[in-house]
């Protein structure tokens, strides 16, 4: 599969989930085949928020995606080695950094970074720190909703992050991965691609 053809069955599924006609599956067949390999199509990298279901969202079934989650979907040493063990390893076409509206991690690093105090409890505050480079840019552009630039920032930043990476940026060269960015409407299902 191109990556070109992995960023459209993830925008086709989508449509379907939106849309409530999700394809029928039996989730029993090809369990067999599935404890001896896996073979994903593409990788999510996805917020661990509860509402965000990257296999249902884009009405994938089991095996078809190798998903990485963590509170606002930031890339980190672990989830870069996972993405990059999905794309050279598993042969994942595609990577989406996928952010959500409404989302809490965001919403804290934008109030830390406004209010200059990160006295989060725990390693709350170490999340929120490892999201500031990438949501800080969008306290400086102008504009009225400062909740979506953030969003936006936070995915962008993700995308370079992957991008930067030898391994990936390989396969990218070769033309054998994407990488791409998309918000995910809580209200409404669709993904907005960036």
């Amino acid at each position: 599969m191109a990556p070109r053809a992995a960023l459209e069955r993830l925008a086709a599924g989508n449509r379907r989930y939106v849309a409530d006609t999700p394809q029928a599956r039996d989730f029993s067949a090809g369990r067999a085949a599935r404890a001896a390999a896996q073979h994903p199509f593409a990788a999510v990298l996805a917020c661990a928020d509860s509402r965000v279901a990257p296999e249902l969202l884009f009405d994938e079934g089991p095996g078809d995606l190798f998903v990485v989650r963590v509170a606002g979907n930031f890339v980190n040493a672990d989830g870069l080695g996972s993405l990059e063990f999905g794309a050279a390893v598993l042969g994942t076409r595609a990577i989406l950094v996928l952010g959500h509206t409404s989302c809490g991690a965001v919403d804290a690093t934008v109030k830390v970074l406004r209010e200059g105090n990160n006295d989060l409890p725990g390693d709350i505050a170490t999340l929120v720190n490892a999201m500031k480079p990438g949501i800080e840019p969008a306290l400086r552009d102008p504009g009225p909703d400062l909740a979506t630039r953030a969003l936006e920032a936070n995915v962008r930043h993700a995308m370079r992050r992957l991008e930067g990476s030898p391994i990936l940026a390989k396969l990218i060269g070769e033309g054998r991965l994407a990488v791409a960015g998309g918000i995910y409407e809580l209200a409404t299902g669709q993904v907005r691609m960036l």
